[in-house]
């Protein structure tokens, strides 16, 4: 039989030890993506070239808790609207219903939701992808300015990330013989604390 004193004893260590994993995981940080982020995406043209379009118009927020880094939240809105390329023609292209249809489609959203730590600096974010209404699972590949562990939330940070996509998965099917279907996306972000 259990006496009073020792129930007390036992309840008063289980709620020492239901609190300690809440203090461990620590605070998460909230960043905001700096206007000077931008996304870039190159596809092979030709066979023996590339182009290159610029999305320098992205706003987001960013979720980070360097005790829990799986537990990431980013949510970037790309405005398609202003996307950039080398030349005229392509521009109108990339625009146009062939590509990313702008005028019925004019936001590229990308929403991580858990990443996985792959060295000190670098990590796997798992997320979806919305391109043309179409929305696809999506693997973000970060590298970190600086560790995650050591970002105590104060400070900006940067990061660069790639991931590669079909352009046919997002209904762009069109110039298939000139223009490669496999797209290279890469970010260069700067998080600012807010």
């Amino acid at each position: 039989m259990i006496s009073g004193r020792t129930l007390t004893v036992r309840l008063a260590v289980m709620a020492l030890a239901t609190a300690v994993p809440a203090f461990a995981a620590g605070p998460a940080f909230h960043y905001t993506l700096d206007s000077s982020s931008s996304v870039k995406a190159k596809v092979s043209f030709l066979g023996v070239s590339s182009k290159t379009a610029g999305f320098p118009k992205l706003t987001g927020k960013v979720v980070l808790d360097p005790a829990r880094p799986q537990s990431v939240g980013l949510d970037v809105l790309i405005d398609a609207r202003a996307i950039t390329a080398g030349d005229g023609v392509t521009l109108a292209r990339l625009k146009g219903p062939s590509f990313f249809d702008v005028e019925k489609h004019p936001t590229i959203h990308y929403r991580g939701t858990a990443m996985t730590m792959t060295g000190p600096n670098t990590a796997d974010v798992a997320g979806e992808l919305t391109v043309r209404g179409v929305t696809r699972p999506s693997v973000l590949k970060v590298n970190f300015a600086m560790p995650p562990a050591k970002i105590t939330g104060r400070e900006p940070v940067n990061i660069s990330g790639a991931m590669m996509i079909d352009r046919r998965q997002f209904g762009m099917t069109a110039w298939q013989m000139m223009v490669g279907t496999k797209v290279t996306i890469t970010l260069k972000a700067r998080m600012t604390p807010g």
